[in-house]
């Protein structure tokens, strides 16, 4: 990769969502992220933006109408819990806007030549949001959003999960769409329970979902051999248009919620090979998981780093472990099934 210049979009108000009294989705994430876009090494190349909020058109690209009005209601009359891991609060309901039309707004930034590339971060994340309701943390899916807003206009997508958790809300909504390829590297089994080899989509969209469920443990070995078998022969023959990352950094070793094995140094070589995967000016991460905050502070710089064209690693890369050998395995029988 060539040095390049960054987007960095954010907003007060993403520090106003309260998800509960020491929920590990809290305000001080937001914090540790941005330390750790302040000390990357492209820092200087960082360009500030405010997220405009997303529309109610643009969002109903992939929720139904009748949710959207249901979460502003429930904001504006005071919040509370939506699920046993989903709160809001009345300012919730402005983050989630803002959230959502920050990939939008930074497609159109990308367009105009402000960057090279784009960094969002954002809260409440997004991945799990399903079509008519919020869950796991997510009330509007901001990756979902963007690429629907892309594929509306024709464009070829690939979406790269590599949150601990499964994308089961972007799976859902991009289950037969076959613009968007959605590629998840995962815990499994694990929350939320989606993500098994044999999900692969359905009529149009059949092949346009790839999963990758590894052993609890995985280290950044398998992730590697992951990209090289199986998630850059589906995205080249995909041949996107843009990139867009679902960045979730809980897949670090010190995350107390998920029992991957990354570094820091990991997220910069994932950075690195999904960044490849499309031009430059048509690559946006959006914020996910990520509940330690020292190794979320530590994987973003790495994260930044590498979408700006520096590998940097904060940490070593992980040492092979001993569920390796079924992670192994897993990536084994996801490239000969997507071969196919």
């Amino acid at each position: 990769m060539t040095e390049v210049s960054i987007l960095v979009g954010r907003h007060g108000t993403f520090l106003e969502h309260e998800a509960g009294r020491n929920h590990p989705e809290r305000p001080q994430r937001l914090l540790a992220v941005l330390a750790g876009i302040a000390a990357a090494e492209v820092s200087e190349d960082v360009v500030e933006f405010e997220p405009r909020p997303a529309t109610v058109d643009e969002l109903c690209r992939v929720h139904a109408p009748g949710y959207v009005d249901t979460l502003r209601e429930f904001c504006r009359t005071g919040g509370g819990r939506l699920d046993p891991d989903t709160a809001a609060v009345p300012a919730s309901f402005e983050a989630a806007l803002r959230a959502a039309g920050a990939g939008l707004d930074a497609v159109a930034r990308l367009r105009a030549g402000e960057a090279d590339a784009a960094f969002l971060a954002v809260r409440p994340p997004g991945h799990h949001a399903l079509a008519g309701s919020a869950m796991g943390f997510c009330l509007f899916n901001n990756v979902a959003v963007t690429a629907a807003a892309l594929a509306a206009q024709g464009e070829r997508v690939v979406v790269v999960d590599w949150d601990a958790h499964h994308g089961n809300g972007t799976q859902a909504i991009f289950w037969e769409e076959p613009l968007v390829l959605y590629v998840s590297l995962h815990q499994y089994p694990f929350y939320p329970g989606t993500g098994a080899l044999d999900e692969l989509g359905a009529g149009a969209g059949t092949g346009t979902t790839v999963n990758i469920p590894l052993p609890g443990g995985a280290t950044g070995d398998v992730y590697r051999r992951a990209f090289d078998e199986v998630v850059v022969p589906v995205a080249e023959a995909h041949r996107p248009d843009w990139v867009l990352i679902s960045a979730g950094f809980d897949a670090h070793r010190a995350d107390p919620l998920t029992d991957l094995g990354l570094s820091a140094g990991d997220f910069a070589d994932l950075t690195s090979r999904t960044a490849a995967l499309a031009p430059t000016g048509r690559r946006i991460a959006f914020l996910e998981g990520g509940y330690d905050l020292e190794a979320l502070q530590l994987s973003v710089r790495a994260s930044v780093d590498a979408l700006g064209g520096h590998l940097v690693r904060p940490e070593p890369v992980s040492a092979r472990g001993p569920s390796d050998d079924l992670g192994d395995r897993v990536v084994a029988a996801a490239a000969r099934l997507h071969s196919r």
